[in-house]
């Protein structure tokens, strides 16, 4: 492709043919300002926020859509740009609610930092009509109030264009337009999953996790409640950026030095969890592989995609892997196992989970997951990591200046396989290094590594030749990623034997609960690569790379549970899927 030399601000810049205005800008080092644009996602010049003057030009020109041309001439800050910005932003401002000082994106939402930027003042708004809209906080993960919708439609977009779901959109017209569902139903009657990636796109405080911090706080100061704490692989990678950290530092002894500073008894690690999660898919894999089972086998891991499943594959149910979630698996040996060997009643035990993911608050409400029986659920609390940031800053901790400690044991030891449960290709690859050993009976010269896996493309492939069997396997993430695969797997276009799917493009390290991260950053950066290095680092430095070499798991299968694939394992780690409703127009 050949490159194009252009004018901006006077500089002489070249970029390659077909390149936007701002993604020359960029290449200059010149930051043009957007708020509706991500990049090969919402590509639709519609906020005005980003306009230029072209010389030649009789208007100005939305610099994320309008494509280069030889000689052209640029300028990005002129006076009749910064006043066509300060006024689309003082028409959104005219009919938004600015209750900024108690909305959860104060200090980090989109639209408040162009405001300052740009130097909008309050007494040049325009007076007028105002929206009103109810707030929906009907679905178990989130609520949505449009009162703070700028219609940029970055949400609509990511629910439609990267998930392949599309349950809200645009509605009326004009004036009135709001971003809602169907017919104005809730979203918890339309076949949202949960996955939470449109409240990681919204640049505003219109979409938000349901905050359960209030039940955190409550239950810790609670003194008849045993009150422990698991935190998934991803957390450590991403919540240091909550804190002023760069993407991609691992904070893990921080995080655990936290936690027990707001005063939980336990502090655990999901990933013993995934330890365990290893022993029974493989196991169960295995099987169905070697007897006849119903294949490919499909991970359950990621509660966005078994809803996802639910939802619009319902005939692929018998394929999923009837395996609990990592989340689910610790809460029921919590309140099975460790409220044993603890002496502590399961209805006293508090399980608080922090996870990078907002499918998780649904998931603890899932029928068939209460292993302890009488009612008592696997997980009483779900939180984001964005909700552990909150509840760290309000307890005054200066979290960078924590010393690192460690997981409480036995349920904080884990190994390298299970810390990568975090990201795409994860799991698969942790689970594959335990079917090699089942099938081969020995870990020496057995590979560890399984780099076909890795990587952040949608769909990856990869067949391996094993103890004289061939496995063929399948990654995806990001549900429109699934549908595709899927789509390939039901007219018999593909066979695998195994599929990993995580609901969340790049897996659980841009999972819906995360740090957010401005689209100005996220355009232009691999975050879930960053944070997927950190956990990929952490396997290398472990001194156990294995899930079926955990000498605390193996503990738990002897003393307790049995072999892996036992009825009682069966009975508090394994779980059942219904299938739901869906218009077929979203098939």
């Amino acid at each position: 492709m050949a490159d194009i030399s252009i004018k901006i601000n006077g500089l002489t810049v070249t970029a390659p043919e077909g390149s936007t205005i701002l993604e020359a800008a960029r290449l200059a080092h010149i930051e043009i300002p957007t708020l509706c644009y991500l990049k090969g996602i919402n590509e639709i010049g519609a906020c005005r926020i980003c306009v230029v003057e072209v010389k030649g030009a009789r208007t100005l020109v939305a610099s994320c859509v309008y494509p280069i041309s030889e000689g052209m001439e640029i300028y990005t800050n002129t006076k009749r740009v910064t006043e066509s910005r300060k006024k689309t932003l003082e028409l959104l401002l005219s009919n938004h609610d600015r209750s900024c000082l108690s909305c959860e994106r104060n200090g980090e939402c989109e639209l408040q930092k162009l405001c300052k930027d740009l130097g909008v003042e309050d007494d040049r708004l325009y007076e007028g009509e105002r929206s009103h809209y109810e707030i929906d906080d009907s679905a178990a993960h989130m609520y949505r109030d449009n009162n703070k919708c700028i219609l940029c439609r970055r949400c609509s977009a990511v629910c439609a264009n990267v998930q392949g779901i599309g349950v809200i959109g645009a509605n009326e017209r004009g004036f009135h337009t709001n971003i809602s569902c169907a017919f104005d139903m809730d979203l918890a009657d339309t076949a949202c999953v949960s996955c939470g990636q449109c409240i990681l796109a919204c640049p505003t405080g219109a979409l938000v996790e349901r905050d359960d911090t209030k039940e955190v706080l409550n239950a810790l100061h609670d003194p008849g409640k045993h009150v422990i704490v698991q935190t998934a692989p991803a957390v450590r990678a991403g919540l240091g950026e909550a804190f002023g950290l760069p993407p991609g530092t691992d904070v893990t002894g921080k995080m655990v030095a936290a936690l027990r500073m707001l005063g939980f008894a336990k502090v655990f690690d999901t990933d013993f969890a995934a330890d365990v999660t290893i022993m029974e898919e493989a196991t169960e894999f295995l099987d169905r592989f070697m007897n006849g089972g119903t294949l490919p086998i499909i991970t359950s891991c990621s509660p966005g995609w078994i809803k996802y499943c639910e939802h619009y594959f319902p005939e692929l149910i018998p394929n999923l892997s009837s395996c609990k979630s990592p989340q689910q698996m610790f809460g029921a040996i919590a309140k099975t196992y460790y409220a044993k060997k603890a002496g502590i009643p399961p209805e006293s035990i508090k399980m608080v989970s922090v996870m990078p993911c907002t499918a998780k608050k649904f998931e603890i409400g899932r029928k068939d997951e209460d292993a302890a029986g009488e009612g008592i659920p696997d997980v009483d609390i779900s939180i984001t990591v964005r909700e552990l940031a909150r509840l760290i800053k309000q307890a005054g901790i200066d979290f960078n200046s924590l010393p690192d400690e460690e997981f409480d044991e036995p349920l904080g030891l884990s190994t390298g396989a299970a810390v990568i449960f975090g990201t795409t290709g994860g799991v698969m690859e942790a689970a594959l290094r335990t079917a090699v050993y089942k099938l081969t009976g020995e870990n020496k010269d057995s590979p560890i590594d399984f780099k076909e896996v890795r990587g952040y493309d949608g769909i990856k492939e990869a067949t391996y030749e094993i103890a004289g069997k061939t496995i063929s396997i399948a990654v995806a993430s990001g549900l429109g990623n699934a549908k595709t695969l899927l789509k390939r797997v039901e007219s018999g276009e593909a066979h695998y034997d195994f599929i990993e799917i995580m609901g969340c493009p790049g897996g659980c390290v841009n999972g819906g609960g995360q740090i957010r991260v401005p689209a100005s950053v996220r355009n232009f950066t691999n975050i879930a690569a960053l944070r997927g290095a950190v956990l990929y680092h952490a396997d290398s430095e472990k001194q156990v790379r294995r899930s079926h070499e955990n000498p605390a798991v193996l503990t738990l299968y002897r003393d307790f549970l049995g072999e892996p694939g036992s009825a009682l394992a069966h009975h508090i780690l394994h779980t059942s899927y219904v299938p739901r409703t869906v218009n077929p127009v979203f098939r």
